[in-house]
């Protein structure tokens, strides 16, 4: 997942609490993935969690002080409540890890330590990342704790699953520290597109030659990638329809798998029914395999041609499922880029169009920047040139915002 666009979330100020589990060994690479954001990271650490790391190692990493004691010493002319004054600075209040012992005390209100305290005091936004043993999360009292928390706005990350570092296996291990950090990121969001459902389409399809070959495209779903990352971030319901590709998609999506252009056809249909916005950001294959082979076509068989068909227009079979929904178009163009772009728009009915400069470095498939322009019926929107994706799709969301 790409840094933050869309949003400057520089100025943010995030409290890291860190707790007494074996898994604060991932604080420093959390506290360092925030900073590197441009986060005011202001760590907070329970007696146990010192066990583990060093507040020397937060201080360096942060470039802060270190919380730790709730009655420390103070200069003669310190006057702040300095619970009351880290509990008022927040943005955010993270707790990573947050063990059993810390969320039993969140529950029921318990503030017996500066870090507790803080919980109970700030009006930011809490985000719990739980990390124990599979025994101790499974317990009917960790359990009815992390439901009472829930019930009251706090946020939780589930624990991943696998190999415990007492030597069990299931959940309980504290998700990686990027995955932490672009939880923090969706948290701190603003969510300008809060419940809209977005269907976005991405990647390349794949049509079969025989079991071995296939005809296919340049695409990579990075530009999809992008659009469903940045509309998770800012509140957006987003479900995912993906070719063949190799990279992964923003952890809140919904991702459904298909191959071919007609399975991708079938899955646009079937996605419509609960959609607000359709983004068509995959490249589909113009021309499919008259005749799939079931068996490899060997070399000696001294094939001369493939005869090819034309693969199902999405678009134009979709038209008439159109209603109020908004429809988005990608275009990728070697020449006359604008004229050839609101040419499709109009044939497909699209509400809005993004055409790529094509067959030029920096620009279109693979890359991470774009150059094209931006068109509605109303005209021209937008002309950018090396573009970064990230940017670009936060760019496409603000003009789909506008016209919802």
């Amino acid at each position: 997942m790409g840094n933050t666009t869309g949003e400057d979330l520089g100025t943010k100020n995030v409290l890291l609490g860190i707790t007494g589990g074996i898994a604060a060994y991932k604080a420093p690479l959390i506290a360092r993935g925030l900073t590197n954001l441009g986060f005011e990271v202001h760590v907070i650490m329970s007696e146990s969690a010192q066990q583990f790391v060093t507040p020397l190692t937060l201080r360096t990493l942060t470039g802060r002080p270190v919380y730790s004691e709730m009655f420390p010493e103070l200069p003669p002319n310190a006057c702040e409540v300095e619970h009351i004054a880290l509990a008022d600075r927040a943005d955010l209040f993270l707790i990573a890890p947050a063990t059993a012992n810390c969320m039993a005390k969140l529950a029921h209100g318990i503030a017996d330590d500066l870090l507790t305290c803080v919980a109970l005091a700030t009006k930011a936004p809490i985000l719990l990342c739980p990390s124990m043993n599979v025994n101790m999360l499974s317990h009917r009292a960790t359990q009815e704790n992390m439901r009472t928390l829930r019930a009251r706005g706090v946020s939780i990350l589930e624990p991943a699953i696998g190999e415990l570092a007492c030597g069990w296996e299931g959940a309980g291990r504290l998700p990686e520290p990027g995955r932490i950090v672009d939880e923090v990121r969706r948290v701190l969001y603003q969510k300008d597109l809060e419940g809209v459902k977005v269907l976005i389409t991405c990647g390349p399809t794949c049509e079969d030659i025989d079991p071995v070959r296939f005809i296919t495209n340049r695409s990579t779903g990075k530009m999809g990638s992008a659009l469903a990352e940045a509309a998770c971030l800012r509140g957006a319901l987003v479900k995912v329809i993906s070719g063949p590709v190799s990279i992964e998609y923003a952890p809140w999506a919904e991702v459904v798998e298909v191959r071919s252009a007609r399975q991708m056809l079938h899955a646009v249909q079937e996605g419509l029914t609960d959609a607000d916005v359709l983004i068509m950001a995959a490249a589909v294959a113009d021309y499919v395999p008259s005749v799939y082979r079931d068996s490899k076509i060997k070399k000696g068989d001294r094939l001369q041609s493939i005869e090819l068909s034309s693969s199902p227009d999405i678009l134009s079979t979709i038209r008439p499922l159109k209603e109020e929904r908004f429809f988005v178009g990608f275009a990728a163009e070697t020449e006359n880029v604008a004229d050839f772009a609101k040419d499709k728009m109009i044939r497909k009915g699209l509400d809005m169009i993004v055409a790529n400069r094509v067959g030029q470095p920096g620009s279109g498939f693979a890359s991470d920047t774009n150059s094209g322009v931006i068109i509605t019926p109303e005209g021209v929107l937008d002309d950018f040139e090396q573009m970064g994706k990230d940017s670009l799709a936060h760019k496409i969301l603000d003009f789909i915002r506008e016209r919802l």
